[in-house]
């Protein structure tokens, strides 16, 4: 496509303010996943979104979609957040060899049961955010390896992986 083709013949992306209205509580659910915190979690989410406000005229529907996109960028928000976060509680532990202290409200989201949430803070990060992706968010293989880096297999191997955890947990909680 060139410069000069009209713009009712080119691909147009839908407008920002659809896009984050449909999409802004899968963002908010992925990031309170990552960070099991809902403060934080919408603190990023909202940083998301003024990243992909920013750049919503370099968005390529031809490339991805717009779901995957807002994921890739709330994916490396929560990354920046969370090496941020590393810094700032060494900073903390080398001033107070106190054991680190754990937030109220930490946790998954509203309405899980103990045992589940037992069971989710047993994965890894890279388990629960596979699990978050494919079984939250419900994005197929292809979207979340794209959007993890990964290759759709290991998406796969995780996330069973992960599910076997889980399970294995409810179980020994006997949660039926």
């Amino acid at each position: 496509m060139t410069l000069d083709t009209p713009r009712s013949v080119q691909t147009t992306a839908p407008s920002f303010a659809a896009v984050a209205e449909e999409l802004l509580d899968d963002v908010y659910g992925y990031l309170l996943y990552l960070t099991k915190n809902w403060a934080v979690a919408e603190d990023l989410t909202s940083e998301t979104f003024e990243v992909a406000f920013k750049k919503w005229r370099r968005f390529d529907p031809r490339r991805g979609t717009p779901r995957a996109w807002l994921l890739a960028i709330a994916r490396t928000t929560a990354l920046d957040w969370f090496r941020a976060d590393s810094r700032r509680r060494r900073r903390e532990e080398r001033a107070d060899t106190a054991e680190p202290r754990r937030e109220a409200g930490d946790g998954f989201g509203e309405g899980l049961s103990p045992a589940l949430e037992n069971g989710l803070r047993a994965l890894t990060a890279g388990e629960r955010e596979v699990v978050a992706l494919r079984v939250v968010l419900d994005l197929d293989g292809e979207e979340t390896a794209r959007l993890l880096g990964i290759t759709p297999t290991a998406v796969s191997t995780r996330l069973s992986r992960a599910l076997a955890k889980l399970e294995e947990r409810m179980s020994d909680n006997d949660v039926v």
